[in-house]
């Protein structure tokens, strides 16, 4: 099989590239200690693995990989993680875990605002000592070592907070970030970008969330003396009539409204049950949306591209830089032939990072959506996504990993009740047939989920439009589900599979019906 263009470049170089003593030493200090696995362009290797000298890098080169990718979780033994084990288990095997920040994004001059943007909140906090690197394609990553935070939570081990902790630190990082980030947007960015969002609306000044607003109408029946107050939208011309003779309701009263979910503010003054709110009018670009803090890349087992490795689309690599670098950095300075090695792992004093975790934590805890919000919306690449209804919906039908999750598992299962429930949804099953198949999936799992945490996804899926479950490859792989079949071939989602699969002629006769 002849190889593609981009593989014959990076292959060119990488028996160069590894054989130089900086790069393999950099490569190895880093891995200590953590899960490693090497990728032969298209695949990856077998998992666990780990590198025991730094020559392993080199003999790995010579048998055809071509990129070196590690864990941010930190293990007393990296070769004991077996697929299947528990959380109790994984937390035992942990010793620790790097907070590892992933910035994505197509326009690279958009991601060096964006890497920018999250250093200043970094510093803002105390932290002085910040580990950055390009991703070696447009983006970057930031990291803020173990050794930095605080090893007590409360009454818990934070090495077991993983990674619940981690993504609440990042979903703080990405609120304050994003101020920045809005506000050194240039000029004509929505002119250079037609495809950007531009988001219009008002906002809390309180907690700074986007604000429901509607009209408080008092609709009258003249027959029966009768009245009802109702949330409308301006655009709403849709009729009400009186439950008792089903005359239409007469508008008597109309007035504008605000209101927060968020924090239980108000701009109505005749709703006491909520306190008075100050709101204001935005007009603001969400880049980070299109960048992504990729909070997927926060999940156990998950792997990041190493310092110093290269990348298979570009054949750069993923050289280490400091802060202050950011703004001359150019594509060029990624060469591997003359990139110059430094230590990605900063030098971090002790506890460095305490006041970002407590900040992090109090602002989770005092910006907590309510659930049941309407006004959440998906944005993105699915944001326009409707499902598909399947009428011949059978479960043979489903690809090898969705049949393996079924079976139960014991690692991943909040991620498996994800594609699960995105997967059911976006191939239009049943309500009633999708609670009985993921509640009987959980029954089947070594640890079940407990019932109020599916019972609050299922609700809170059931409030948005469906979204398509992730890609396949990686996030399945990191649950160890992937087991691809001679069907799977190119197809990179389950919805897709599960289409085509339900679409294929089993037989000549089957073929023939379809045709007709």
């Amino acid at each position: 099989m002849s190889q593609s263009f981009k593989e014959q470049r990076i292959r060119r170089i990488t028996q160069l590239y590894y054989s130089r003593e900086d790069v393999q030493k950099t490569i190895f200090e880093f891995s200590k200690n953590r899960e490693v696995c090497p990728r032969y362009f298209e695949g990856f290797g077998k998992r666990p693995d780990s590198l025991q000298y730094k020559g392993d890098v080199f003999e790995l080169v010579k048998k055809g990989a071509t990129s070196f990718h590690c864990s941010e979780e930190i293990w007393s033994d990296p070769l004991k993680i077996q697929t299947g084990m528990n959380e109790k288990q994984m937390d035992e095997l942990r010793t620790g875990w790097d907070l590892l920040i992933d910035i994505d994004c197509k326009w690279f001059d958009y991601s060096k605002l964006a890497a920018k943007s999250i250093v200043q909140v970094l510093q803002k906090h105390g932290i002085k000592n910040i580990g950055l690197k390009f991703s070696g394609s447009k983006g970057w990553h930031i990291l803020i070592p173990w050794k930095a935070f605080p090893k007590k939570i409360g009454d818990s081990d934070a090495k077991d907070l993983f990674p619940e902790l981690p993504r609440k630190i990042v979903d703080y990082i990405r609120f304050e970030a994003q101020k920045i980030l809005n506000k050194n947007l240039p000029e004509d960015f929505s002119d250079q970008f037609k495809d950007v969002e531009i988001k219009k609306g008002i906002r809390c000044l309180e907690c700074n969330e986007i604000s429901e607003s509607y009209d408080k109408v008092d609709l009258h029946c003249v027959s029966c003396m009768i009245s009802e107050i109702r949330k409308l939208r301006k655009s709403d011309d849709k009729k009400y009539f009186c439950p008792n003779c089903k005359r239409e309701l007469v508008e008597r009263d109309r007035k504008p409204v605000t209101e927060c979910l968020r924090c239980n503010s108000t701009s109505d003054t005749s709703d006491t049950r909520k306190r008075k709110g100050k709101f204001a009018e935005f007009i603001e670009t969400d880049l980070f949306e299109l960048m992504g803090l990729d909070l997927v890349l926060v999940s156990p087992r998950h792997l990041f591209r190493m310092p110093y490795s290269l990348h298979e689309k570009t054949a750069l690599a993923s050289v280490v830089l400091s802060p202050e670098e950011i703004d001359s950095f150019e594509l060029k300075d990624a060469n591997p032939l003359k990139a110059k090695v430094k230590n990605f792992m900063p030098d971090v004093e002790e506890d460095e990072a305490r006041e970002l975790v407590v900040q992090a934590l109090d602002w989770c805890k005092e910006n907590q959506i309510r659930q049941g919000n309407p006004q959440e919306k998906i944005t993105g690449k699915y944001a326009d996504y409707k499902p598909i209804k399947l009428d011949n919906l059978k479960e043979e039908n489903f690809p090898p990993c969705v049949k393996k999750i079924l079976k139960g598992v014991s690692d991943g299962k909040k991620r498996a009740l994800f594609i699960l429930i995105n997967l059911f949804r976006s191939v239009g099953m049943d309500k009633e047939e999708l609670e009985k198949k993921i509640y009987d999936w959980n029954k089947k799992n070594e640890v079940p989920l407990k019932e109020g945490y599916i019972k609050s996804q299922l609700s809170w899926s059931y409030r948005k439009k469906p979204i398509m479950p992730q890609n396949c490859k990686e996030f399945y792989q990191g649950i160890g589900v992937c087991v691809p079949d001679d069907f799977c071939g190119r197809i990179k989602n389950p919805v897709n599979y599960v289409v085509r699969k339900s679409f294929k002629p089993s037989n000549k006769k089957n073929s023939k019906k379809i045709n007709s």
